[in-house]
């Protein structure tokens, strides 16, 4: 090793009681010395609650200062590699760090110390990031759950949590994971998306989303389905910003996602029981105690169990305009699975009256896919409507794949099929103003 280090542990006193490792670069050995000489002489505490900028200079200012003792000549830009290293392993997610900040990242993978992937532009990517250990794993992870008051360990290897920007965490731990801690951070905006913004996505037509916006105005009750990372919570947060002021929006969340502003808008999310299994509030609980805050609107983040039931009933007894959100891949499949989730919730209900909810609780069903390429677009938004007895499932707008270019980009185009919702004789007494060539089927050539 180089004459530096030598040099650094003669004449500091206050190095940790151990050799630097030949292995490790310079870099690194610089900064877990001054690491270690912070944690010893000053307030750590004090300095992580500190703004930003603020921390960051006085922990450059520590740093010089003890560069300046030991006689040591440092490089001013690995000077600023050690003071940001420094701050990410102390108050920061370490190696993450970069990748959190970077607008252009949506999800951040990590498959155990030696894997971290990222999605950008709905494709992934591997990163050339690693974690030093599988400790070094462990110790991030508990930076990110601990002020939330949640654990991780071998009895409860299983965790989701949110950072202070909204982005979900789900971490993972041995002995359920067999490679390692497993991390997921699926990262959001920090300007939400609106209407136009997926417009210029081409998540959907103009003429889509001037429909759905006129739906939500006109208080469809609308239940966005899709699968995982296909863009159902964005969708449902763009078409809650096209509710009108005045009503009053009551939100349901498992973790809080959904970031729209509203004049009278009421956020709940639900709590995991506590260390000793006790405290959990569910979804299910917090739909029931909506009713009774006179909401003009429940929007409920996802239906995954019994809480379906009252959902549905919510939306049947006054409350239209409600939206939600289910995991499905069309909208056949999203009503089968409210079917089983109703069934969940005990009550003996026969299938018939069952079904007989959805008619009378939902309007529209707007199917989400990611594609090949990545890209998220509504593929479908349909009707529930009954006839002789039965329920239908009216296609009004559909995504026609083409095919996929040399790019493995997909090639396709939105049309409308030619049906005329009921919903459109809605809008109008709304006094919401469509046109209705929108629902005109195109002829073929």
């Amino acid at each position: 090793m180089g004459s530096w280090i030598k040099e650094i542990t003669a004449k500091s006193p206050l190095v940790p009681d151990q050799d630097w490792d030949v292995n490790d670069s310079q870099l690194e050995q610089l900064v877990r010395h001054y690491k270690a000489r912070i944690i010893k002489e000053a307030n750590l505490e004090s300095i992580t609650i500190l703004p930003a900028q603020e921390r960051k200079q006085t922990i450059e200012r520590l740093v010089t200062q003890m560069i300046q003792e030991e006689r040591v000549i440092i490089p001013q830009y690995e000077m600023d590699q050690i003071v940001t290293q420094i701050i990410n392993e102390s108050v920061g997610y370490g190696p993450l760090e970069a990748l959190l900040e970077d607008d252009s990242i949506t999800e951040i993978m990590v498959n155990g110390p030696n894997e971290i992937f990222i999605e950008r532009k709905g494709r992934l990517e591997k990163t050339p990031i690693r974690f030093k250990d599988e400790k070094h794993i462990r110790h991030i992870i508990d930076r990110i759950i601990a002020p939330l008051g949640r654990r991780i360990d071998e009895s409860s290897p299983m965790v989701d949590a949110r950072l202070h920007d909204g982005s979900r965490v789900n971490a993972v731990i041995p002995p359920v994971s067999l490679e390692g801690s497993v991390l997921s951070i699926r990262k959001f905006n920090k300007i939400p998306f609106n209407l136009e913004n997926l417009r210029n996505f081409e998540t959907f037509s103009h003429d889509m989303g001037e429909f759905l916006q006129a739906a939500v105005r006109a208080k469809c009750n609308i239940l966005v389905s899709g699968g995982t990372g296909s863009g159902k919570t964005t969708l449902l947060n763009v078409l809650s910003g096209s509710i009108p002021q005045g009503e009053r929006i009551i939100t349901i969340e498992d973790m809080a996602e959904l970031r729209f502003h509203h004049a009278n808008l009421v956020k709940m999310e639900a709590r995991p029981e506590n260390m000793e299994g006790k405290g959990e509030i569910t979804i299910r609980q917090l739909v029931r105690n909506a009713l009774r805050m006179r909401p003009d609107r429940i929007i409920v983040g996802e239906v995954r169990g019994s809480e379906a039931i009252d959902m549905l009933q919510a939306m049947n007894t006054g409350h239209e305009g409600s939206l939600t959100t289910v995991h499905a891949n069309t909208p056949k499949d999203a009503l089968g699975r409210l079917e089983a989730m109703v069934i969940m919730s005990g009550l003996p209900l026969t299938v018939d009256v069952i079904r007989s909810y959805f008619v009378g609780a939902l309007d529209l069903i707007v199917q989400t896919n990611r594609q090949i390429d990545g890209k998220r677009k509504i593929v479908s938004i349909a009707e529930i409507k009954e006839e002789d007895g039965e329920i239908k499932v009216l296609e009004i707008f559909k995504f026609v794949q083409e095919g996929v270019n040399a790019n493995g980009e997909v090639i396709g185009h939105f049309a409308p099929t030619g049906y005329i919702p009921e919903a459109y004789k809605r809008m109008k007494t709304f006094g919401i103003s469509i046109n209705e060539n929108m629902f005109c089927k195109e002829e073929v050539q």
